[in-house]
């Protein structure tokens, strides 16, 4: 395991954690906001790590909220473990994207799916494009450099979905 012992989860949790306590929800809601539109997390990976940070006694629970929620925040040691895990190689992308691999088997298709699947991707990077735009024009106004940049990643990932589909053969 690297030095940090902490997964990319795990640390974008503890990353989010720096900004003060919260609970599974707020910390989905957090991801979603401030990393959504450049790294995925799902419901179950957060609740799936967030035990296994507080062993590891990088996070602590605190007093539990309404209906049971319970928030976390990060500890000294947590915050070794991310600075830590900052300092780490970042390895390698992993590409996984659903309309490419869909017409990685275009002989197979029948007619019309092409078209189908491309005006729908076309739908999707043309609303997160504009989403990740201005997300992005908010943190530079916000004075979010580092936030700014990444979010810069989103743009241009989606400027280039947007130019493949352009060139994607269709039948």
């Amino acid at each position: 395991m690297p030095d940090s012992q902490i997964n990319p989860t795990a640390a974008a949790l503890l990353g989010l954690l720096h900004d003060g306590p919260m609970t599974g929800g707020q910390l989905m809601a957090a991801a979603e906001r401030r990393l959504g539109p450049y790294w995925s997390m799902t419901r179950s990976q957060v609740y799936r790590e967030l035990p296994v940070l507080a062993e590891m006694g990088f996070v602590r629970l605190g007093k539990p909220g309404p209906r049971s929620s319970q928030p976390y925040a990060i500890t000294a040691a947590g915050k070794r473990a991310f600075s830590r895990w900052l300092a780490e190689a970042p390895g390698r992308d992993a590409i996984r994207n659903p309309v490419a691999l869909r017409v990685a088997f275009g002989q197979q298709h029948a007619g019309g799916q092409l078209k189908t699947l491309y005006t729908g991707a076309n739908e999707y990077h043309s609303e997160a494009l504009a989403m990740a735009r201005e997300q992005a024009k908010e943190a530079k106004k916000a004075g979010d450099a580092y936030g700014a940049a990444a979010l810069e990643f989103a743009v241009a990932y989606h400027k280039a979905a947007l130019t493949w589909l352009k060139a994607a053969p269709a039948e």
